[in-house]
C-alpha cells in the first residue's frame, strides 16, 4: 500500500505511436498543472519515429515522467489500459499525445469532482484549427452548469449517429483510479475505434457518478485532414458489436435502455447508409433498390449531400478527430 502522503493527485496516461511532433508538447502542459501532485506514463505503441527518444529526453529533465515502452503494438486501448496499469495517482487522466491541457484544469476537474462526490469529472473543451479558423468553445458553459452532472442516458443519447445534439463523446474524462480497479473497468484492447466511449459508459452503468466542470481546460486540436480515413461497414460492424456486448453486461435503467435502442437504431442506419453509398459508387442499382427496401431512412439520408453525410457521419462515429498516431494505428 503506498503512502497516501507520497501518492500523487493525478497520473496523465498517453499513449503514443509516431507522436515525435507533438507529444512534448502534450507532456509539458501535463507537467505544468497547477497546484497538485502529479506523474505523466507515456505508453510508446511501438512507433516507428523517434517518440521515445523525444520522451527519454523528458524523463532527463523530469523525473515525473515515466516511458513504458511496448513490446507489440496493442492499439489505442491496450496502450493506455498498460498506463492505466502502472499509474499510482488517486486520478487518472487520458490526455492525447497531440493535445495540451491549461494548467488549472486538474485542480478545478478533482475540486469539482470531490464536492460532489463523484468518482468520475469531464469538462469543456477548447478547439484550436491548425488551419488559422478561430479557436472556439465546445458547449456553452451555462449549458453544462445546469447539466450539473453526466447521465448514463443523456451519455448514450448524445452518442446517437445522424442526431442533432450536443456530443459528450468529445469530453475527455478523469477516473479515481481505485474505481477503475474496483469495478475491473478498463478500455478494450480489440476495439479500435469507440474504446474511449465504451468504457465511460460502462462506468456510468457500474453506477459511477460523473460530475461536469463547465470552463474549458482541454484544448482540442484539429489538424488539417485529422479525420481523413474512410470511414467503413467494419467500423461500424465493431461498435455494434461491442454494444451488444456491453448490454449482455449491464442492466441499464428504463430511460437509458431507451437511449440505447435508439443509438442501435442509428448504427444500422450508419451501416445501411454506407452500403448505400458503396452501392451507388459502383453503379450497383439492384443493391440500391435491396437496401432501399430493407432501410428506407438509409435513403432518407441521401437527402443531404453524400459527403455532407459522411462527414457527420464521422464526426459522430468519431467523436476524436483521430491524431496521426491513433490514424495509423486503426487503419
Amino acid at each position: 500500500m503506498m503512502d497516501a502522503s507520497l501518492q500523487p493527485d493525478v497520473t496523465f496516461v498517453i499513449a503514443a505511436y509516431n507522436s515525435a511532433d507533438t507529444i512534448a508538447a502534450a507532456v509539458e502542459s501535463a507537467l505544468a498543472q497547477d497546484e497538485v501532485t502529479l506523474e505523466v506514463v507515456v505508453v510508446d505503441d511501438q512507433s516507428s519515429d523517434n517518440t521515445r527518444e523525444v520522451v527519454s529526453g523528458l524523463m532527463k529533465q523530469d523525473a515525473r515522467v515515466r516511458l513504458i515502452a511496448l513490446e507489440r503494438n496493442l492499439g489505442p486501448g491496450g496502450a493506455r489500459n498498460a498506463g492505466i496499469d502502472a499509474a499510482v495517482g488517486r486520478w487518472i487522466a487520458v490526455l492525447d499525445s497531440d493535445d495540451v491541457i491549461q494548467p488549472l484544469r486538474t485542480r478545478r476537474m478533482i475540486d469539482r469532482a470531490e464536492s460532489g462526490p463523484a468518482e468520475i469529472v469531464v469538462d469543456n473543451l477548447d478547439v484550436v484549427y491548425t488551419d488559422g479558423r478561430a479557436r472556439e468553445t465546445m458547449f456553452p458553459a451555462n449549458f453544462l452548469e445546469q447539466q450539473g452532472t453526466l447521465t448514463l442516458e443523456n451519455f448514450i443519447a448524445s452518442n446517437i449517429i445522424f442526431r442533432s445534439t450536443f456530443n459528450f463523446g468529445y469530453m475527455k474524462p478523469m477516473f479515481r483510479r481505485e474505481f477503475l480497479n474496483e469495478n475491473a473497468l478498463r478500455f478494450r484492447p480489440d476495439l479500435r475505434i469507440g474504446e474511449d466511449y465504451l468504457l465511460l459508459a460502462s462506468a456510468l452503468a457500474v453506477g459511477a457518478r460523473c460530475a461536469i466542470e463547465p470552463s474549458p481546460g482541454y484544448i482540442y486540436n484539429i489538424r488539417e485532414g485529422s479525420i481523413s480515413r474512410v470511414l467503413e461497414i467494419q467500423h461500424v460492424d465493431a461498435m455494434i458489436a461491442a454494444d451488444e456486448d456491453f448490454l449482455s453486461r449491464y442492466a441499464l435503467p428504463p430511460a437509458a435502455s431507451e437511449a440505447q435502442r435508439m443509438r442501435t437504431r442509428s448504427l444500422v442506419e450508419a451501416r445501411h447508409f454506407l452500403m448505400l453509398v458503396s452501392s451507388i459508387k459502383r453503379r450497383s442499382i439492384m443493391d440500391v433498390i435491396k437496401i432501399a427496401a430493407k432501410d428506407p431512412v438509409a435513403l432518407r439520408h441521401l437527402r443531404m449531400p453524400i459527403e455532407a453525410r459522411l462527414k457527420k457521419l464521422r464526426g459522430a462515429v468519431f467523436p476524436t478527430p483521430l491524431p496521426t498516431d491513433m490514424k495509423r494505428q486503426a487503419s
